[in-house]
């Protein structure tokens, strides 16, 4: 019987990706991006990448709707 892979113990590399949308996901670095996602630039662990995440992805709000919220607050 095989146990299953907790996160203290995943090896495996990950990858940081990005959609227009300027949301942030972790992606399996062997496997080819989703549609619609590119590359962030950042691998590594699956901690390392949580961590890039987590710094960078600040606003969880979609790119289109903090668009148009700052032109209503802006009046443009």
């Amino acid at each position: 019987m095989t146990l299953p892979v907790t996160e203290d113990q995943d090896d495996s590399a990950y990858r940081v990706v990005v959609n227009d949308e300027e949301q942030y996901a972790l992606w399996p670095a062997g496997r080819a991006e989703p549609l619609g996602w590119r590359r962030e630039g950042t691998t590594g662990s699956r901690e390392r990448c949580l961590r890039r995440i987590e710094e960078v992805w600040t606003d969880m709000r979609p790119a289109s709707l903090r668009r148009r919220m700052d032109e209503r607050t802006t009046g443009c």
